[in-house]
């Protein structure tokens, strides 16, 4: 047993491994850095939040060594059965999840709390890479394609319904994986174009958006004449487009505004794209309430001046005023980016960013190593995930995305996402230790 133990971690990856330390440790000393006070009697002060992440950074690694000391096949067996379990939980949270900040996508248990979306991204990461290593799937054909996407966003919509917009918004980024494994361009290309069409309609007025739709369906049809003139089909795709952009600018998204985002959503989505709320979105207006300032605005520009204050070499460590006065909100998770920007500068900056995108394409470089194709969709998925909380989380600090929640892997304080990020990158390096088996 000792020799095949010895022989299982001579395979363990030791750069990923090596990335995800530091990367911890740079959280710990971020939240430390933002908490201590001259007045703290110690430093072991357990009330403290960069000691309780150190306290969750330790079970992390007591799981991580569970998950290496694991065969390899359990997940791959698991997969299916922990992702219904997983959307069960799900399911249970919309009506029995703790309220925090209007969002419901928190199980408590006692003094204990987690959130169950974020342990469901490692279900649905092992079921995705299930489903698609199965000998009898065939990405090629469009039931299969469904069903993956059934796999990939059926606990986004129950994250939904919790209220948790953010995090619900991760599980589309499972279509990235699936456009390495065959996924049409077309649906990219889609997907780009609702994102263009949904900017187009918040910033330009409805009826001139109107008139610049015709105009530039009548331009393509123009330069079509000669096709359109022998065939029927062009001619019903050309419309069939146009309307659909009609009436997704005029009737689809006037409709989510109104009836289906919140209000503080709403705010933080103009406050991105540098407007104010249209009174017919402003549902400060609707309910009678006195008509407030945009807070997530304010938060991102205090994160903006934490940030810019650091200039190129920072102010040093626990010497930044912006993080250490509180005056930027959720400092130790949602903004945890501004403590390193003040204090360690772009310099600072610029090596955590390449300690993250090491980590990334570390991840991709494991993925294609495989021989399973389990473990590379896994790892793919992995990275995904890694990509977009790293993408939008320093995006939101610097205003350009919306504050939706989204935490900074192995920085932002809290429970549930240490641990979530740790098990997926332990399960990860356990699978790539056995790169020579063809996992299914």
């Amino acid at each position: 047993m000792s020799s095949l133990r010895k022989s299982l971690f001579n395979r363990i990856d030791g750069v990923i491994l090596l990335l995800y330390v530091l990367l911890v440790v740079v959280g710990i000393l971020a939240i430390f850095s933002v908490e201590h006070r001259t007045t703290d009697t110690s430093i072991i002060m357990m009330n403290k939040s960069y000691m309780k992440q150190l306290t969750w950074f330790g079970y992390s690694l007591i799981i991580g060594m569970m998950i290496l000391l694991t065969d390899s096949k359990f997940f791959s067996s698991f997969a299916f059965l922990a992702y219904t379990i997983g959307l069960a939980v799900l399911f249970i949270t919309i009506f029995a999840g703790v309220d925090v900040k209007g969002s419901r996508s928190w199980l408590g248990i006692g003094s204990f709390r987690f959130q169950p979306g974020e342990v469901a991204k490692i279900f649905t990461a092992m079921a995705l890479a299930k489903f698609l290593s199965l000998p009898e799937t065939n990405f090629k054909t469009l039931k299969d394609r469904f069903i993956a996407v059934a796999i990939a966003l059926t606990p986004a919509v129950l994250i939904l319904l919790q209220k948790e917009t953010g995090l619900a918004l991760v599980y589309f980024t499972f279509f990235l994986v699936m456009y390495r494994e065959g996924l049409p361009n077309a649906v990219l290309v889609v997907g780009f174009s609702i994102i263009a069409l949904v900017l187009a309609t918040l910033l330009i007025d409805r009826k001139v958006l109107f008139v610049i739709l015709t105009l530039l369906i009548a331009l393509v049809a123009w330069l079509m004449r000669t096709t359109l003139r022998r065939r029927w089909e062009p001619r019903v795709l050309l419309g069939g487009i146009w309307l659909i952009c009609i009436l997704f600018s005029q009737v689809a998204v006037p409709f989510i505004f109104k009836h289906v985002l919140q209000r503080h959503q709403i705010d933080r989505i103009f406050s991105t794209i540098g407007k104010e709320v249209p009174d017919e979105y402003d549902k400060t207006l609707v309910a009678g309430e006195e008509k407030k300032g945009n807070s997530s605005e304010y938060n991102v520009l205090q994160s903006k001046i934490a940030i810019g204050s650091g200039g190129f070499w920072g102010k040093g460590f626990l010497n930044g005023t912006s993080t250490k006065n509180q005056f930027v909100p959720e400092q130790n998770t949602d903004f945890i980016f501004c403590a390193i920007g003040e204090q360690f500068g772009f310099v600072g900056s610029a090596i955590l960013i390449g300690l993250y995108i090491s980590l990334m394409l570390r991840i991709i470089f494991i993925a294609e190593r495989q021989r399973s194709v389990f473990t590379r969709v896994y790892a793919y998925c992995v990275a995904s995930i890694l990509f977009f909380h790293f993408a939008v989380n320093v995006s939101m600090t610097v205003g350009l995305a919306p504050v939706i929640g989204i935490t900074l892997p192995f920085l932002s304080y809290g429970g549930s996402s240490m641990m979530s990020f740790s098990i997926l990158i332990f399960i990860l390096v356990r699978l790539d230790a056995d790169r020579q088996a063809m996992i299914r």
